[in-house]
């Protein structure tokens, strides 16, 4: 503190610059096995002849007649005796090691259904969710570029092709209205990295805000989305803590891009695929995590499926990627109305939100609830020689793919939740189809990297896992980058893909 004074004073005296040369230290070492004499043999010379910061400040108390030394050594023996006291009770209770209250499965086969939890919404719940997005306060002028694009999301539930914006907001407004606080953080959050989401509007003549789902706002029960520092780890850290501190509300932190979250991988190695089974601490935070093989590079297409489907084990999170509007919106509510109170990461779209065969019609948020395995309703079961299981934006591709070919013999079958696995679902999909009919997993990510590795650590485990068919494969070749930086490149390699599936 002195020395820190007399730098303040040197500083407003001469106009200088001050650089203090603070020399920390820990008298031993930095655990009880570590000697940092064999390092620093000089410094530690100097310390070991150091008299302790306690004796220290106990001889100037002294000086200054605040205690006696018989208070002194008093207080000394008490502190002792608590630590003596302390040790004696750890090593009796290691005797008699108590059963953790932490309980934890003993099997990963979860005994819980989505269908638990009702998740659809009302006719009239709906419109006035939509209302908000139509209805602007008095004298407010908006962008004209923004005007159309908010007119679209009503005429959206009339033609029934709810884009997956719009359903994203029927959820956050939805539950709301049910009495859950929504909190969402990302780096361009309010916006939407890909200019979908307009949470905020911006006046464009006086610059004030208007947040239209804020029309929900009751007591603590609020609509909150900010636009984050860019540094991952520091706003996923905070967006944990929030969660475990608020278990009722939905706490999402969304990615710029996918690839961004490895900035934060201490908090989610840490905390958010452990923390419960380490410390009993539940947390239910979404991460929404852009992700999708489309051309744009090494650094903006992959969120890294592989990594957290690799640290899920014991019902620790759910690790979802789903392909419509209305499933995303019945995931989004059952995280927060299921109650289950664990981790989400959900791998959202990046060109399918303006996708035009990535919509949902207005029954499908007035009915039904997440759909962990989505079957194929567009081809006659009995006519399949060959079933294509997927996730993500591929299964457009693939959609695509199998109208070019004429291809009516393959069913195209998609795993919306990857982790818990849907084995119950999957399986009674598959039972459609005959026993003879080719089972052929198909990723947009290289073979060593995206779902598969999963996958095949689970037929390793389970070899009944399929009915104990054979599953082959179709993916980019192994990479240690996640995709190409040639767009070019990326349109072959695609090919490639449909041509192997359909010929």
């Amino acid at each position: 503190v002195r020395v820190g004074q007399q730098a303040y004073e040197y500083r407003q005296a001469f106009r200088k610059d001050v650089v203090i040369d603070l020399i920390c230290y820990r008298r031993r070492g930095h655990n009880e096995g570590d000697n940092p004499a064999f390092t620093q043999p000089l410094m530690y010379d100097l310390i070991d002849a150091k008299r302790s910061t306690r004796k220290l400040y106990t001889e100037a108390l002294i000086g200054r007649g605040d205690i006696t030394v018989e208070e002194a050594e008093g207080a000394l023996r008490d502190y002792q005796a608590k630590l003596e006291q302390a040790f004696t009770e750890t090593r009796e209770a290691a005797k008699k090691p108590q059963e953790s209250d932490l309980k934890v499965p003993p099997t990963e086969v979860v005994k819980w259904s989505h269908d638990d939890t009702p998740t659809a919404i009302s006719d009239e719940t709906l419109k006035r969710i939509i209302d908000t997005q139509l209805n602007m306060p008095e004298g407010f002028t908006m962008h004209p570029r923004l005007a159309p694009v908010l007119q679209r999301r009503g005429q959206m539930v009339e033609s029934d092709t709810i884009d997956w914006s719009t359903g994203e907001a029927l959820a956050f407004g939805s539950l709301l209205i049910d009495g859950h606080p929504v909190r969402l953080v990302g780096q361009d959050s309010r916006r939407g990295t890909f200019t979908q989401r307009h949470a905020v509007l911006v006046d464009r003549m006086t610059g004030e805000e208007h947040t239209p789902l804020k029309t929900f706002n009751k007591g603590t029960t609020k609509f909150y989305v900010y636009d984050s520092l860019l540094s991952e780890f520091a706003a996923l850290g905070f967006e944990y803590g929030y969660s475990v501190v608020r278990p009722e509300a939905l706490v999402l932190w969304e990615a710029q891009f996918g690839d961004f979250v490895n900035g934060a991988q201490t908090i989610i190695d840490e905390f958010i695929s452990s923390g419960e089974q380490k410390w009993g601490q539940k947390s239910s935070v979404v991460l929404l995590l852009p992700h999708g093989f489309e051309g744009q590079g090494p650094d903006h297409s992959s969120a890294r499926i592989e990594r957290f489907l690799q640290t899920c084990a014991l019902d620790n999170m759910t690790v979802a990627q789903p392909t419509t509007p209305a499933n995303y919106f019945h995931l989004l509510r059952w995280q927060v109305e299921s109650g289950r109170h664990k981790p989400m990461v959900v791998f959202t779209p990046k060109v399918l939100l303006r996708h035009k065969r990535a919509t949902s019609k207005a029954s499908d948020f007035t009915t039904g609830t997440f759909q962990p395995v989505l079957g194929d309703t567009t081809v006659d079961p009995s006519k399949v020689t060959k079933v294509v299981l997927c996730s993500g934006k591929v299964y457009y591709d693939l959609e695509h793919g199998r109208e070019q070919s004429g291809r009516d013999d393959v069913a195209i079958v998609r795993l919306e939740r990857l982790y818990p696995f849907p084995a119950d679902e999957l399986t009674a999909e598959l039972g459609r189809y005959s026993a003879n009919a080719e089972l052929v997993w198909v990723q947009d990510e290289p073979v060593n990297m995206g779902p598969w590795p999963y996958l095949t650590l689970k037929l390793v485990e389970d070899p009944k896992l399929l009915g104990g068919r054979p599953l082959g494969r179709v993916s980019r070749t192994p990479n240690s980058s996640p995709a190409s930086g040639s767009h070019n490149a990326h349109d072959t390699e695609l090919e490639q893909i449909l041509t192997q599936v359909f010929g």
